[in-house]
C-alpha cells in the first residue's frame, strides 16, 4: 500500500526573462508554475508516493494550467477548491556571478489568500493519509489562511498524521513579530521542523553563534545549539537545518544537519554550480520526508535529502525532476556527473 502525503499552500504562475536577462531588458517571459508545498508534492510523486496538493484557485484557464502541471507528474489535485479572482504570480530574475537573483511577487488578493475555513474538509482530505506538510509561506498569506493552517494541523494530529513544516520566512509577506506569533502556535503541532541559516533567527530569534551568511561564514557548532533550542522549545521529534554557503549567485556550497534529540548528523558538503536555485529548499524537504517515511536512519536521511536538493539546483523550474535511484547514486558518492550510457 503506497504511502500518502498531503501538502497545503499556494501554487503560482512563474514568469521569468530568458536566460540571464534582467527585468529591465526583458521583452518576453517564459511561463511555468511552482510554489513551496506544490514542489514538495511533485518531488514525492516522482519518488512513487501518492501525494495530494491542496489549495484554492480561480475558475480560469491559467489556473487550470497550474493544475495540469501537477497532474502531469501524478499529483492528486482533487482537493483543490475552485473560486476567487486570481492566481498568484511571481517574477524571477536569475542572478549570475556577484549579481543576486531577484523575485517580485504579484500575489495580493489571490484565491488562496482569500480562502476561508469552510473551503476545506480536512477530515475528508486526511482520510488515509500518513503525512501533512506546509511551510511558513502559507500562513503568511492572510490571517484566514493562518487559521486554516491551524485547523489543518489540529485535524492532522487528531487523525495521527506526522506533520512537517519548513519555517520559510518571507519578509515581503509579514513581519518577524507576526511570523513568530503565528508560527509559534502552529509549531506546537509539528513533528519535523525544517529551517535554514536565517529562518530560526527571523521567526523565533534563535541565532547561531559564529555565523554570518553574508560573509559566507557558517558555524556548524552554532547550528547545533539552534537545533537543540528549537527541539526543546516545541518538542519536535526532529529538526533539520540546511547550510548554504554562497560563494556567488552561480556557485554555492550545500550541506545540512539533522538533530533527533540524541545526536547531530551532518551531511557531506557539495560544491554546486547552480542552474536554478528556486525550489532548492522544497526539494530538500521532499527528500527528507521520503527518507523518514522509508525509515532511513538519521544519517542516511540527511544524506538523501541533501543529495536530492543538490540535484534540484541543476534543473530549470520549481519542480525537482529526479528519481530515487538518481538521488541514492549521488548520496552514495557518485558526484562525477559523467555521461550515463
Amino acid at each position: 500500500m503506497s504511502k500518502r502525503v498531503v501538502t497545503f499552500g499556494e501554487i503560482m504562475l512563474r514568469l521569468e526573462p530568458m536566460g540571464y536577462y534582467r527585468f529591465v531588458q526583458a521583452e518576453s517571459y517564459g511561463a511555468t508554475f511552482g510554489g513551496g508545498e506544490a514542489n514538495v508534492s511533485v518531488s514525492l510523486a516522482n519518488y512513487g508516493y501518492d501525494t495530494s496538493f491542496v489549495t484554492k484557485l480561480p475558475k480560469n484557464e491559467i489556473a487550470q494550467g497550474a493544475i495540469n502541471s501537477l497532474r502531469k507528474y501524478g499529483v492528486d489535485t482533487s482537493y483543490i477548491v475552485r473560486g476567487g479572482d486570481r492566481i498568484g504570480i511571481y517574477f524571477l530574475e536569475k542572478g549570475a556571478s556577484q549579481r543576486p537573483s531577484k523575485v517580485i511577487y504579484d500575489r495580493a488578493g489571490s484565491s488562496i489568500a482569500k480562502a476561508s475555513e469552510k473551503d476545506f474538509d480536512w477530515h475528508k482530505i486526511f482520510d488515509g493519509a500518513d503525512w501533512f506538510h506546509f511551510t511558513g509561506i502559507t500562513p503568511a498569506l492572510s490571517k484566514d489562511v493562518a487559521d486554516i493552517c491551524l485547523c489543518a494541523c489540529k485535524k492532522a494530529k487528531e487523525k495521527g498524521l506526522t506533520i512537517s513544516c519548513d519555517l520559510n520566512y518571507r519578509n515581503k509577506l509579514w513581519s518577524k513579530e507576526e511570523a513568530g506569533k503565528v508560527m509559534g502556535k502552529l509549531c506546537e503541532y509539528v513533528d519535523v521542523c525544517i529551517s535554514n541559516e536565517e529562518d530560526a533567527n527571523d521567526v523565533f530569534g534563535i541565532k547561531a553563534s559564529g555565523t554570518n551568511v553574508t560573509d559566507g561564514e557558517i558555524s556548524y557548532e552554532g547550528y547545533k545549539d539552534v537545533a537543540r533550542q528549537l527541539y526543546e522549545r516545541f518538542s519536535f521529534k526532529k529538526v533539520a537545518i540546511t547550510l548554504r554557503t554562497s560563494i556567488s549567485a552561480n556557485d554555492n556550497k550545500w550541506a545540512a544537519m539533522l538533530y533527533d534529540g540524541d545526536d547531530y548528523y551532518f551531511s557531506k558538503t557539495y560544491l554546486m554550480h547552480i542552474v536554478d536555485r528556486v525550489g532548492g529548499g522544497d526539494s530538500f524537504g521532499g527528500g527528507l520526508i521520503y527518507a523518514l517515511m522509508e525509515n532511513y536512519d538519521s544519517g542516511s536521511a540527511i544524506e538523501f535529502a541533501v543529495a536530492a536538493s543538490c540535484l534540484k539546483h541543476s534543473i530549470e523550474g520549481d519542480f525537482n525532476m529526479v528519481s530515487v535511484d538518481e538521488v541514492k547514486k549521488l548520496a552514495d558518492g557518485d558526484a562525477s556527473g559523467r555521461v550515463q550510457r
